[in-house]
């Protein structure tokens, strides 16, 4: 009796290790954050010859599942999950790519099971699709795009520990409410500010306005947040837009013809934004091209395409008197992205100004 009795509670003890032990293991899996990452394509994603080929490579060629694969590490930080949204070279990204990946993001931003998202991205573009995500999604969870400038087959590569910052930040609490992100380089900037500035090196990300923060070693360290309107505080929500207006742009420089305005003006868009040297400047013979597009009803946007600065309302060109709208601090590019999506809901030149400043 005494030694049934002694193997019955050996038993029931290894049975309660066990027990224990499972639920141990089942309670740091839940008090992990859950991250999912949403692929595109990208540098990321890329693949060269040989381990020298840093700059020449194919874009796009490596599935979410295997890049996740590759970084066994991000299981100590969180419970992450892939999707392939699509496997595109950034730089050949659409209007519907946008709208595909911005309602991803918006229906996963809404589930429970979901604390913050990762999006893998093409560096030629990233600001872009950052910026718009910025404008449209209505979530205080962290969504942080991140690329690389390098394929991780290449020597000194910088994909992995980028991705591995991404899915820290993500599932951060303190990154909650401070927008889109994205963290490369062991740097987090705002989605609205930030540019690519380099094409070569891996600090090629940068805002004029400076960091938000940075993360080492898996920490964040904040230092500044943003201002303008974004996220849960913008008047454009993805869930309400199907289709964005044709808005297209025409630089400025010097000896600069009419050739390109013009036939853009005739193309049915809904918006120019003319990327001018230094404030936004526009040449005296291209003043009368830019307000026969206004006059046919198309938006005109004086954007610089100088990296730093702001474009000043009625200071090189009178744009109260001919009825046109200055894009602040944004680059033609960004201020392309601003234009689409307040065209969704406005064109009234005074709407789109007041925009321009908030945003």
């Amino acid at each position: 009796m005494r030694i049934q009795f002694g193997i019955e509670k050996f038993i029931a003890g290894t049975a309660f290790a066990a027990l224990s032990v499972l639920g141990a293991t089942a309670h740091a899996q839940m008090a992990k954050p859950n991250v999912v990452i949403l692929a595109t394509g990208g540098t990321i994603a890329g693949a060269g010859a040989s381990a020298l080929n840093s700059a020449t490579y194919a874009a796009a060629k490596v599935g979410v599942d295997k890049l996740i694969a590759g970084l066994p590490e991000l299981a100590n930080i969180a419970n992450v999950r892939g999707e392939q949204v699509f496997q595109v070279a950034s730089e050949s990204l659409t209007n519907a790519n946008l709208l595909t990946l911005a309602k991803r993001v918006s229906a996963l931003s809404k589930q429970a099971d979901v604390d913050g998202i990762v999006i893998t991205h093409g560096t030629d573009t990233v600001e872009e699709t950052a910026y718009f995500l910025t404008l449209v999604e209505h979530t205080n969870k962290p969504i942080v795009m991140v690329a690389s400038m390098r394929p991780g087959t290449a020597l000194s590569a910088d994909g992995a520990l980028n991705l591995f910052d991404a899915v820290s930040v993500a599932g951060s609490k303190d990154a909650m409410g401070k927008g889109v992100l994205l963290t490369m380089n062991d740097t987090i900037d705002s989605g609205r500010d930030v540019s690519k500035n380099v094409n070569i090196k891996t600090n090629a990300f940068s805002s004029q306005w400076g960091p938000l923060g940075m993360v080492v070693e898996g920490k964040n360290y904040w230092f500044r947040a943003p201002v303008k309107r974004h996220t849960m505080n913008s008047e454009f929500d993805i869930d309400k837009i199907d289709a964005l207006p044709n808005v297209e742009i025409a630089m400025g420089y010097e000896g600069v013809a009419p050739t390109a305005i013009e036939a853009l003006g005739k193309s049915g868009i809904k918006a120019l934004i003319h990327g001018g040297p230094g404030n936004g400047s526009v040449a005296d013979r291209i003043v009368p091209y830019l307000q026969k597009v206004r006059a046919d009803g198309a938006i005109v946007i004086r954007s610089a395409r100088v990296p730093d600065g702001f474009v000043l309302r009625n200071a090189e060109q009178p744009d109260d008197k001919y009825d046109w709208v200055v894009a602040h601090d944004l680059r033609p590019q960004k201020a392309r992205i601003l234009a689409m999506v307040a065209l969704t809901k406005t064109s009234d030149t005074k709407e789109l100004q007041r925009i321009f400043w908030e945003y």
